[in-house]
């Protein structure tokens, strides 16, 4: 493997293809805060070089890091798709997935045949305007109570947070995302306190929300697995399990997790969830969280959120998406940064053969603003994202965060002429709330759930 180059009479020469990978990555501040990123442009484009011209095989013969983790990503290689195309360099991959005449199946057959150390790889070559053309061709449909990621489709997680786990204020904020046509994807609600029977109580009152209107949706409360799990054990009537994941095995001990169980948690929906179809996982990532538990082992933030993506696809999950900006400036700085990130991790997630959405967000003390998030948003819109999520007036009141409102994504899909998922779509047009796939004067009202009885 060559690990130099010369370029206008300079040779940079890199120690290890980790070096490689960590250098050729597009500028982060978690990154340069891990004190593993490009010193300047120049060395940034000595790396993409010297990462273009390395064979997929190379990356199976010197690996970044074994563990756990790695051990699933690999075992998930089919080796008679691999075979074909090891000797293909990162470039000559890249060329294969903006080529014209391949198709949106052809990059999921050739998928089998990667590790996400190769698709991250991939990813670093590539500008947005690749990433979103790339992305764009794949798609992934899921079912767990009902469908999404049809083609012209946006779906959407309506997320009715409420500071106290308040059940009346929890409603308030769902029925406002409901008259909206938000919630397709999942009704899905990050607690405050995770306790077995506060969990409980959220499921039941979502379920019993669904069953009260009819709603071709799925339930999910975003606790820890385990307080789930003895929520569910209980009796709770949920059909999405979920959890956070990291790229590596120390970066997962320090969420609480294992393989082991989540491999669990996996057995417990198939025998006690309550979804129909097949899909019972939601599942969330983020660039950067290895590096704040210290476990990212000097591996660039793209790489391993590119590995959360392989230990995704074990739980041939329902739902996946990336919460970008969440973490904060040390980690991705300005909306430059989280624009391309978002890309950059639907790409990824998508080539990973994974329903793929992205929670499009920013916190208060970053370089970002919502008009950064509106343009990230028409991006990933184009790009064939699976789902976004909505929050009151796009001001999440628990986690304090920013996200798109529950019309941004009424606006996204006017838009870009694109609907939500077709069960939900139905539903929405037998409440009245659109007519013709367009919102009607009631959308936007809340108290029309407080009428029916």
């Amino acid at each position: 493997m060559n690990k130099k180059t010369t370029i206008l009479g300079q040779t940079y020469s890199f120690k290890s293809l980790k070096e490689i990978m960590a250098k050729a990555n597009e500028e982060k501040s978690g990154d340069e805060l891990a004190r593993v990123s490009a010193e300047n442009m120049k060395e940034r484009m000595a790396a993409k070089t010297v990462l273009s011209n390395i064979t997929l095989a190379d990356f199976r013969n010197y690996p970044l890091l074994e563990d756990e983790v790695a051990r699933v990503i690999e075992e998930s290689v089919e080796e008679n798709v691999y075979r074909e195309i090891r000797t293909w360099t990162v470039a000559e991959l890249r060329e294969y997935i903006l080529h014209d005449e391949t198709t949106g199946e052809h990059l999921l057959t050739i998928s089998k045949g990667l590790t996400s150390d190769m698709i991250a790889a991939v990813a670093k070559l590539m500008s947005n305007l690749d990433l979103i053309q790339a992305a764009a061709k794949i798609q992934v449909i899921t079912h767990c109570q009902t469908k999404i990621g049809q083609p012209k489709t946006l779906a959407s997680r309506v997320q009715p947070n409420h500071p106290s786990d308040r059940l009346q204020g929890m409603r308030a904020s769902l029925y406002e995302g409901l008259s909206y046509g938000i919630g397709d994807a999942v009704i899905g609600i990050n607690p405050v306190i995770d306790t077995t029977n506060n969990i409980y109580d959220l499921l039941l009152e979502t379920k019993n929300i669904i069953t009260e209107f009819s709603i071709p949706t799925q339930n999910c409360v975003l606790s820890h697995v385990t307080s789930q799990m003895r929520a569910i054990e209980k009796g709770a009537p949920a059909d999405l399990i979920f959890q956070s994941l990291a790229g590596t095995e120390e970066g997962n001990e320090s969420f609480g997790i294992s393989i082991s169980l989540l491999d669990e948690a996996h057995h417990l929906m198939q025998e006690k969830g309550t979804a129909l179809g097949p899909n019972r996982w939601y599942l969330e990532t983020g660039q950067g969280s290895e590096l704040s538990s210290n476990s990212h082992d000097d591996i660039d933030q793209l790489t391993l959120e590119a590995r959360c993506y392989g230990l995704a696809k074990r739980y041939n999950p329902f739902m996946v998406n990336t919460v970008v900006g969440f973490i904060g400036p040390e980690y991705l700085y300005d909306s430059k940064q989280v624009i391309r990130a978002g890309l950059e991790d639907h790409f990824m997630g998508k080539m990973h053969g994974l329903p793929m959405g992205v929670d499009v967000c920013y916190t208060n003390h970053m370089n970002a603003d919502q008009n950064d998030m509106d343009n990230l948003s028409m991006l990933l819109g184009t790009a064939g994202v699976n789902f976004v999520i909505g929050v009151p007036m796009a001001d999440d009141c628990m986690l304090n965060y920013q996200s798109l409102s529950y019309h941004d994504i009424a606006t996204l899909r006017n838009v870009l002429n694109l609907a939500p998922a077709p069960a939900f779509s139905a539903w929405l047009e037998n409440q009245g709330i659109t007519e013709n796939g367009k919102l009607t004067r009631i959308a936007g009202d809340p108290t029309i759930f407080m009428k029916v009885k």
